[in-house]
């Protein structure tokens, strides 16, 4: 049995509002009080996961992320009209996969971090 559970997400971004808005409106989950230029956060004093922190680095973002969100579609949303959407709250549709027997849809959010969205096409 192991001591460690995932408290939060954080986020190095170069602009915390653009970011935590769209991770808001993607999740629907509201940005908390408090927020600033340097930092923002979503559900940070929840009791229901994820927490997500958004900080404000100095540093462009230059490579591929090492480690992304996969996010799971409910099973009533076609992944095309969710990628949609999102692509219309300020993501990039990156790509398209289908690979060892998974599909799933590769996007940037508007500060240029990877994230996939897994189910039906």
């Amino acid at each position: 049995m192991t001591a460690l559970t995932v408290g939060m997400v954080t986020v190095d971004c170069d602009d915390v509002g653009k970011v935590a808005e769209f991770w808001s409106a993607a999740l629907d989950i509201p940005v908390d009080d408090g927020a600033s230029e340097f930092m923002a956060s979503l559900n940070y004093a929840g009791t229901r996961l994820p927490r997500f922190m958004f900080l404000k680095v100095p540093e462009p973002k230059t490579t591929k992320n090492r480690m992304h969100l996969d996010l799971v579609l409910d099973k009533a949303v076609q992944r095309e009209d969710e990628v949609a959407r999102l692509v219309e709250l300020g993501a990039s549709h990156i790509d398209d996969k289908d690979e060892w027997g998974f599909s799933w849809a590769v996007l940037n959010d508007p500060g240029g971090n990877e994230f996939c969205i897994g189910g039906k096409k």
